[in-house]
Protein backbone atom coordinates (compact mmCIF):
# COMPACT_ATOMS: atom_id res chain seq x y z
CA UNK A 1 0.00 0.00 0.00
CA UNK A 2 1.51 3.30 -1.12
CA UNK A 3 0.00 6.65 -0.14
CA UNK A 4 1.69 10.03 -0.08
CA UNK A 5 0.62 13.59 0.59
CA UNK A 6 1.80 17.07 -0.17
CA UNK A 7 1.00 20.43 1.41
CA UNK A 8 1.79 23.67 -0.39
CA UNK A 9 3.28 26.67 1.34
CA UNK A 10 0.96 29.31 -0.18
CA UNK A 11 -2.78 29.47 -0.93
CA UNK A 12 -3.64 27.49 -4.07
CA UNK A 13 -0.20 25.90 -4.29
CA UNK A 14 -1.31 22.40 -3.36
CA UNK A 15 -3.91 22.38 -6.14
CA UNK A 16 -1.31 23.66 -8.60
CA UNK A 17 1.22 21.01 -7.56
CA UNK A 18 -1.24 18.12 -7.95
CA UNK A 19 -2.55 19.46 -11.27
CA UNK A 20 0.92 20.00 -12.74
CA UNK A 21 2.00 16.57 -11.53
CA UNK A 22 -1.02 14.98 -13.20
CA UNK A 23 -0.27 16.83 -16.45
CA UNK A 24 3.33 15.63 -16.39
CA UNK A 25 2.26 12.05 -15.66
CA UNK A 26 -0.36 12.10 -18.42
CA UNK A 27 2.24 13.40 -20.89
CA UNK A 28 4.48 10.49 -19.85
CA UNK A 29 1.67 8.06 -20.67
CA UNK A 30 0.67 7.15 -17.11
CA UNK A 31 -2.90 5.96 -16.59
CA UNK A 32 -4.49 8.06 -13.85
CA UNK A 33 -7.68 8.03 -11.82
CA UNK A 34 -9.04 10.61 -9.36
CA UNK A 35 -9.50 14.38 -9.69
CA UNK A 36 -7.43 17.51 -10.10
CA UNK A 37 -8.43 21.15 -9.91
CA UNK A 38 -9.44 22.56 -13.26
CA UNK A 39 -8.94 26.17 -14.28
CA UNK A 40 -12.11 28.17 -13.84
CA UNK A 41 -13.15 31.35 -15.56
CA UNK A 42 -12.82 34.38 -13.30
CA UNK A 43 -15.90 36.45 -12.67
CA UNK A 44 -16.05 39.85 -10.97
CA UNK A 45 -17.79 38.44 -7.88
CA UNK A 46 -15.99 35.11 -7.47
CA UNK A 47 -13.63 36.28 -4.69
CA UNK A 48 -11.19 33.66 -6.03
CA UNK A 49 -13.32 30.97 -4.41
CA UNK A 50 -14.84 29.25 -7.45
CA UNK A 51 -13.61 25.71 -7.87
CA UNK A 52 -13.97 23.13 -10.57
CA UNK A 53 -12.40 19.69 -10.71
CA UNK A 54 -11.47 17.53 -13.67
CA UNK A 55 -12.14 13.83 -13.34
CA UNK A 56 -9.13 11.79 -14.42
CA UNK A 57 -8.31 10.56 -16.97
CA UNK A 58 -9.99 13.23 -19.07
CA UNK A 59 -13.47 12.98 -17.70
CA UNK A 60 -15.84 15.83 -17.15
CA UNK A 61 -15.12 19.13 -15.42
CA UNK A 62 -17.48 19.58 -12.46
CA UNK A 63 -18.12 22.74 -10.43
CA UNK A 64 -17.85 22.05 -6.69
CA UNK A 65 -18.67 25.53 -5.41
CA UNK A 66 -21.84 27.56 -5.59
CA UNK A 67 -22.56 31.25 -5.98
CA UNK A 68 -24.04 32.52 -2.73
CA UNK A 69 -24.00 36.24 -3.44
CA UNK A 70 -21.64 39.03 -2.51
CA UNK A 71 -22.75 39.36 1.12
CA UNK A 72 -22.64 35.69 2.05
CA UNK A 73 -20.12 34.39 4.54
CA UNK A 74 -21.28 30.77 4.32
CA UNK A 75 -19.29 27.87 2.92
CA UNK A 76 -19.32 27.95 -0.87
CA UNK A 77 -18.77 24.22 -1.30
CA UNK A 78 -21.65 22.72 -3.25
CA UNK A 79 -22.65 19.35 -1.77
CA UNK A 80 -24.34 18.37 -5.04
CA UNK A 81 -21.20 19.23 -7.03
CA UNK A 82 -18.98 17.27 -4.66
CA UNK A 83 -21.38 14.32 -4.81
CA UNK A 84 -21.30 14.47 -8.63
CA UNK A 85 -17.49 14.49 -8.63
CA UNK A 86 -17.33 11.57 -6.19
CA UNK A 87 -19.88 9.62 -8.28
CA UNK A 88 -17.90 10.30 -11.47
CA UNK A 89 -14.69 9.03 -9.88
CA UNK A 90 -16.33 6.04 -8.21
CA UNK A 91 -18.26 5.24 -11.40
CA UNK A 92 -15.10 5.31 -13.48
CA UNK A 93 -13.09 2.17 -13.59
CA UNK A 94 -9.94 1.91 -11.53
CA UNK A 95 -9.00 -1.06 -13.71
CA UNK A 96 -5.77 -0.23 -15.46
CA UNK A 97 -5.07 2.88 -13.38
CA UNK A 98 -1.46 3.18 -12.29
CA UNK A 99 -2.02 6.05 -9.87
CA UNK A 100 -4.86 7.75 -8.01
CA UNK A 101 -4.57 11.50 -7.47
CA UNK A 102 -6.77 13.68 -5.30
CA UNK A 103 -6.25 17.42 -5.37
CA UNK A 104 -7.47 18.02 -1.85
CA UNK A 105 -8.33 16.08 1.28
CA UNK A 106 -10.90 18.63 2.36
CA UNK A 107 -13.70 19.07 4.88
CA UNK A 108 -15.83 16.31 3.35
CA UNK A 109 -12.99 13.79 3.60
CA UNK A 110 -12.07 15.02 7.10
CA UNK A 111 -15.63 14.04 8.06
CA UNK A 112 -15.22 10.57 6.54
CA UNK A 113 -17.20 11.38 3.39
CA UNK A 114 -16.20 12.70 -0.01
CA UNK A 115 -13.42 10.71 -1.67
CA UNK A 116 -12.53 8.53 1.35
CA UNK A 117 -14.11 5.39 -0.14
CA UNK A 118 -12.45 6.02 -3.52
CA UNK A 119 -9.03 6.39 -1.86
CA UNK A 120 -9.65 3.16 0.07
CA UNK A 121 -10.74 1.35 -3.08
CA UNK A 122 -7.61 2.45 -4.94
CA UNK A 123 -5.38 1.32 -2.09
CA UNK A 124 -7.18 -2.03 -1.83
CA UNK A 125 -6.43 -2.59 -5.53
CA UNK A 126 -2.76 -1.76 -5.01
CA UNK A 127 -2.98 1.59 -6.81
CA UNK A 128 -0.64 4.19 -5.27
CA UNK A 129 -2.38 7.36 -4.07
CA UNK A 130 -1.14 10.96 -4.02
CA UNK A 131 -3.26 13.42 -2.01
CA UNK A 132 -3.08 17.17 -1.56
CA UNK A 133 -3.66 18.12 2.08
CA UNK A 134 -4.21 21.60 3.48
CA UNK A 135 -2.90 22.50 6.90
CA UNK A 136 -6.41 22.74 8.33
CA UNK A 137 -7.19 19.11 7.49
CA UNK A 138 -3.78 17.60 8.17
CA UNK A 139 -4.70 15.97 11.49
CA UNK A 140 -7.80 14.40 9.95
CA UNK A 141 -5.75 13.12 7.01
CA UNK A 142 -3.12 11.66 9.34
CA UNK A 143 -5.90 9.85 11.24
CA UNK A 144 -7.40 8.61 7.97
CA UNK A 145 -4.04 7.37 6.62
CA UNK A 146 -3.15 5.74 9.93
CA UNK A 147 0.47 6.87 9.78
CA UNK A 148 1.02 5.12 6.44
CA UNK A 149 1.34 8.25 4.26
CA UNK A 150 4.69 9.51 3.04
CA UNK A 151 5.15 13.27 3.34
CA UNK A 152 6.47 14.71 0.08
CA UNK A 153 8.02 18.13 -0.52
CA UNK A 154 5.98 20.75 -2.39
CA UNK A 155 7.88 20.26 -5.65
CA UNK A 156 6.48 18.90 -8.93
CA UNK A 157 9.72 17.07 -9.73
CA UNK A 158 9.62 15.29 -6.36
CA UNK A 159 5.93 14.44 -6.74
CA UNK A 160 6.38 13.10 -10.27
CA UNK A 161 9.41 11.06 -9.15
CA UNK A 162 7.45 9.52 -6.25
CA UNK A 163 4.54 8.74 -8.58
CA UNK A 164 6.79 7.14 -11.16
CA UNK A 165 8.52 4.98 -8.57
CA UNK A 166 5.23 4.08 -6.88
CA UNK A 167 3.63 3.09 -10.20
CA UNK A 168 6.61 0.86 -11.00
CA UNK A 169 6.68 -0.69 -7.53
CA UNK A 170 3.24 -0.35 -5.89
Amino acid sequence: MRIACVTGTAPGETDRLITETAERLEQAGRRLAGIVKAPEPATPDDHHCNAQVRVLPGGPVIAITQALGAGSGACRLDPAGIAAAVAAVEGGSLDGAELFLLNKFGPEEASGRGFCAAIGSALERGIPVLVGVGRGNRAAFDDFAGGMAEDLPPDVDALAAWCGAAAENP
